[in-house]
């Protein structure tokens, strides 16, 4: 099976080190290179101890949000009488970002070992991976993966003759971008619409059917295997303070050649998207690069000279996201990319609450009459109240995922849009 890019020499390997072995998704591969050794250790530790040094390893949540694992996972009441559950977010739904398909294509078993770390962390002995429904192929594969670790007695009873017992299910999601949010999947895993619930009570202790849960993403789950058979500070070591580790960068756009790559956490944006990347085509300049999936706000090409980790995007205002890097040269109109991110949110929203659901449909329809001919100066300045008048007034981070980049886009290329402004005698 061919790798969708090939691999670069600047990339640090971890999770995808075993991208292109033959048969890499099949069992017997992952044990003769390294596999379940992980688990087996974290069998002989206690609890605590895997959390601290899943906490060590500096590793922080690859679905987006970038909170600290191993504090998430210390969240989880373990001596909580009802039953703990682990979930995988694998409706990786954000556009630009495509990682998590491969992590299960390629190497199903490592996340299969992550979610049993996890799972002895916090003394839960049933998950549920829940991926989006356009990866039904994603499905089977997880499926077939599942059915070999249960065959070959790595999931089930007395797995691998530990005495622990784990049963693992996937779980078709049904398309819908909200889903991504932690609380509207679950509601979705239970059988409910997938609205986001108030909060609190948190996941941690009220998630899957009121119990405690655990959730993250395929990528957070799968590093956890190296972090245990090498250490917390090994893994710390390959990224910048606060920012352990490496990550998959999903690199698409105007690149010479875009694909996913494995870097580590301060790995040089531009060096990313010149050396990495192969530069952007034709000679064009870069003009605006979206850091991590189309929620993030976007960045012009002057402040892309930064090392990528989560403190420098949040001390730009940006964040890293769900690495779904999208790189625009200077020929990019800005004002029809900010239409298409706001078509998308449109569409997407779950309609629950007011300001998100009102504000994606204004902000459509402002930008996509400014595109068709119809705009006016006091649209330009519209888009930027209605997009911060949504800012932390909805349920979830959907609001805010339409808002930020939008605001972003008017406040940096303003002069995109003075093009799409029709003087008042015209529009008279």
């Amino acid at each position: 099976m061919a790798l969708y890019n090939e691999p670069s020499p600047l990339e640090t390997r971890i999770v995808s080190k075993r991208f292109g072995l033959p048969n890499s998704a099949s069992l017997d591969t992952y044990l003769a290179t390294d596999g379940f050794v992980a688990f087996r250790k974290a069998r002989e530790m206690a609890p605590e101890q895997i959390i601290e040094e899943v906490k060590a390893s500096s590793l922080r949540g690859r679905g987006g949000a970038g909170f600290p694992t191993g504090l998430k996972w210390s969240f989880v009441p373990r001596t909580s009488p009802k039953p703990k559950y682990i979930i995988v977010n694998a409706d990786e739904s954000e556009p630009g970002t495509c990682k998590d398909r491969l992590l299960m294509e390629y190497d199903p078993h490592q996340l299969i070992e992550g979610i049993l770390i996890a799972s002895l962390a916090v003394d839960a002995h049933k998950g549920y991976i829940y991926i989006r429904g356009e990866y039904r192929y994603l499905i089977d594969m997880m499926d077939k993966a599942i059915a070999e670790a249960y065959a070959k007695g790595y999931l089930g009873k007395n797995i691998a003759g530990t005495g622990w017992d784990f049963d693992l299910y996937t779980h078709s999601g049904a398309g819908a971008y909200e889903c991504g949010e932690e609380t509207a999947l679950l509601d979705s895993l239970e059988g409910k619409r997938g609205v986001p619930r108030m909060k609190p009570p948190f996941p941690a202790v009220a998630g899957a059917w009121a119990s405690p849960t655990l959730l993250n993403n395929v990528e957070t789950y799968s590093a956890v295997p190296y972090i245990i058979r090498e250490g917390g500070k090994a893994f710390a070591d390959l990224g910048t303070p606060k920012n352990g580790g490496t990550r998959l960068v999903c690199i698409s756009g105007h690149v010479n050649k875009p694909g996913v790559y494995e870097l580590p956490l301060g790995f040089p944006m531009m060096k990313a998207i010149n050396e990495v990347a192969g530069g952007i085509p034709h000679g064009r300049k870069l003009k605006a690069v979206v850091p991590g999936g189309s929620s993030c706000p976007f960045l012009r090409a002057e402040e892309c000279d930064i090392p990528m980790d989560y403190d420098t995007l949040a001390k730009l205002g940006s964040m890293l996201g769900s690495g779904g890097m999208v790189v625009m040269d200077e020929t990019t109109d800005m004002v029809k990319v900010a239409l298409r991110v706001m078509r998308f949110y449109a569409h997407e929203s779950c309609g629950w609450c007011i300001p998100c659901r009102e504000g994606t449909t204004w902000l459509r329809k402002i930008l996509q009459r400014m595109v068709d001919g119809g705009g006016r100066r006091e649209d330009v300045a519209m888009l930027g109240e209605l997009s911060k008048n949504m800012l932390g007034r909805t349920f979830c981070a959907l609001g805010d995922a339409a808002a930020m980049p939008t605001i972003s886009i008017v406040e940096k290329f303003a002069e995109d849009f003075e093009k799409y402004i029709v003087p008042e005698a015209v529009l008279v």
